[in-house]
């Protein structure tokens, strides 16, 4: 972005009358910031709006393959010693229903979230780098299409979403399915740092003026703790599936014994990154909630200093637990008991975020709607599947039940109850804003109450299944196991949830066969998103509003709306704030849409795929990222119309 000098600093005007030519402005803004159409127009755009619904809409379209994968593993252990599916099947789409939710929908879910809702909530027009932000979704869309395309034509990874070696080694797990796993994992972890730094320089450099730090909204902290967690976990995980793809492609023997590797090195690198991973989902769900608590409640969240430091110190503590998913392995007591007390640890700031929710619904005039309900059922399942967690910190309760189905309840507690109930919840909330459209409310409360009772039914039974011993990810059991019916109920569960999750996807849809409905703030909430319109034009503002609490729209009440003066409406300038105290510093020029940043990540994936028949791919892909980098980098006259702007 270019950023003219701070001596052309923009005033700042209490009083909404002293604006400019609204009509004639709005205009002028509305071309700038426009978007092309079309088929080529699709491959331009990166506008944030665009992107976080590309991001919101695709990882749920995962999110409902993933779904049909856990029926079919569900059909198999309904009954026992069923052959509806083969061990090898089994193996396959246990795989891919992991990696699924794990990476293509939880985090990239959480992202776009963060990518729509954060510009918005801070008073801004985009994100502080566009063309960044629509490369990260490419290479995201690569990455999933392209492990479910090696799927479809007999190459599907059959080595857990962990991919635990040495079984996931070429000696073990001949053929190509983990090579596009280990290449894909690689790729798409590129797209989440991507959104990490993006989002990072916007919250910190974009805020609107007078949202100091201790104004932000609880869901821009909880997205900001997140993307500098997804800074410092996710490059482990790059480095590891890099070795593994070398152990596979060339013969390196990072984690193979008989060549001096070490396997353990394999679990050090994923769970550095996969317990950090849970709080990558989990933290962005804790501020949806709050924005939810908040605006149902309609009151100030009880503790708001509390909330914040509570959310930053489960970023940190949620990398000392790493090893808790190794108890098993032989580490020394020592070094385990370390870990034992960092996980009972997280618990303390995850119940004062439990407490200051409770504190602030309690005694208020609730609004009953479908979001709050999503929220309340979070209540429930997130404390249980913590409970459990506070359990399986202990090491000689690990031991018992490390690879018991009780493990497989704890974790399906703690990442549907933290991650799709509040996902859930935000769909509801925020879908007006997005689509300009209202979801029915009786189709949200059926939607809620199959989901939560189809959960229950279908994971609690599964703390007894692990109790009585049965173990997990085995693709059938004897007649005299005793766990037929437990599972048969398990398995009736979880079709009674996915005949939720299919009610809001069908009113989903249906809503777009109606008119745009939406007010600007159904919900009456404070934050920034709801004082534009619904859907917000192609600017987000006409005028950048100036914040004067940290309750923004219930703090300004009847008074004039204070409003940012001297943006040039003809080219895409947002104003950049100071880091603490967010007053006006600069204005930063955006670039505008180009299909570089497609091209870009085709070259990237081209050099990944490559790789995994030859190496010589790997520069080839170097050398055409660089050119697509340069292409995109090109300095170009700034300012003109969209269609001028597209090269």
């Amino acid at each position: 972005m270019t950023t003219r000098t701070e001596t052309d600093r923009p005033g700042v005007t209490e009083q909404a009358s002293e604006r400019p030519a609204m009509s004639r402005k709005a205009q002028e803004l509305d071309r700038t910031w426009y978007s092309a159409s079309g088929f080529v127009g699709w491959f331009t755009q990166v506008n944030h709006r665009i992107i976080g619904t590309r991001f919101i809409v695709t990882s749920f379209i995962f999110f409902l393959m993933a779904g049909i994968e856990a029926l079919l593993l569900r059909t198999q252990l309904a009954v026992p010693e069923n052959s509806f599916l083969t061990p090898d099947h089994f193996n396959q789409l246990f795989t891919m229903h992991g990696s699924s939710m794990m990476f293509f929908f939880a985090v990239p879910m959480m992202e776009g979230l963060g990518i729509y809702v954060v510009p918005l909530m801070i008073g801004t027009r985009d994100m502080a780098f566009p063309r960044l932000n629509a490369f990260g979704y490419y290479v995201y869309l690569i990455a999933g299409v392209t492990l479910y395309a090696a799927g479809f034509l007999g190459h599907a990874p059959d080595g857990g979403w962990f991919a635990y070696v040495p079984l996931t080694l070429p000696q073990y797990s001949p053929g190509l399915g983990l090579d596009f796993w280990a290449t894909m994992i690689t790729f798409i972890e590129i797209s989440a740092l991507v959104a990490a730094v993006e989002l990072i320089v916007t919250v910190f450099k974009q805020r609107a003026p007078g949202m100091s730090l201790n104004r932000m909204p609880l869901f821009v902290w909880a997205m900001l703790v997140t993307m500098f967690m997804i800074v410092f976990a996710m490059p482990p995980l790059m480095v590891g599936s890099v070795m593994l793809a070398l152990d596979r492609t060339v013969s390196t023997h990072f984690f193979m014994p008989s060549g001096g590797g070490e396997p353990l090195l394999w679990q050090h690198l994923f769970w550095f990154f996969g317990h950090p991973e849970v709080y990558i989902i989990l933290v962005p769900a804790l501020g949806v909630i709050s924005s939810i608590v908040v605006t149902f409640a309609r009151r100030p969240i009880f503790g708001y200093t509390a909330m914040v430091l509570s959310v930053v110190s489960i970023g940190f503590v949620a990398f000392g637990l790493w090893v808790h998913h190794m108890f098993t392995t032989g580490l020394p007591a020592l070094g385990v008991s370390f870990f034992t007390a960092a996980s009972v640890m997280i618990a303390v700031p995850s119940g004062v975020q439990i407490f200051c929710w409770i504190a602030t619904l309690w005694g208020a005039k609730l609004r009953i709607a479908t979001p709050l309900l999503f929220v309340l059922g979070f209540f429930f399942i997130f404390v249980l599947g913590g409970l459990t967690g506070v359990m399986v910190a202990s090491v000689p309760f690990d031991t018992q039940v490390h690879d018991t189905y009780f493990l497989v309840a704890h974790f399906h507690y703690v990442l549907i109850g933290g991650a799709v109930f509040p996902v859930f919840g935000a769909i509801y909330y925020w879908f007006p804003k997005i689509f300009g459209r209202m979801l029915n409310e009786t189709a949200g409360k059926w939607s809620f109450a199959l989901m939560f009772v189809g959960f229950n039914l279908g994971f609690f039974p599964m703390h007894q299944l692990g109790l009585q011993g049965m173990p997990r990810r085995v693709y059938t059991y004897l007649f005299d196991s005793g766990w037929f019916e437990l599972s048969l109920l398990a398995t009736i569960g979880a079709y009674v949830f996915a005949l939720g999750v299919l009610v809001t996807a069908v009113d989903a849809l249906l809503s777009f066969l109606r008119k745009p409905d939406a007010p600007d703030n159904p919900w009456g909430g404070d934050t920034l998103e709801w004082a534009t319109r619904s859907p917000p034009p192609n600017y987000n503002f006409e005028d950048i509003p100036v914040v004067r609490g940290r309750w923004a729209l219930w703090e300004r009440g009847d008074e004039p709306a204070g409003a940012v003066t001297g943006l040039h409406p003809g080219r895409r300038e947002v104003l950049v704030t100071t880091l603490l105290d967010a007053e006006p510093h600069a204005v930063a020029i955006l670039p505008g849409p180009t299909i570089w940043p497609f091209l870009a990540a085709v070259a990237v994936a081209a050099g990944f795929l490559g790789f995994i028949r030859h190496p010589i791919w790997f520069p080839i892909g170097l050398l055409l990222t660089f050119v697509g980098f340069v292409g995109w980098l090109w300095p170009r006259a700034v300012g003109g119309s969209a269609e001028e702007q597209v090269r």
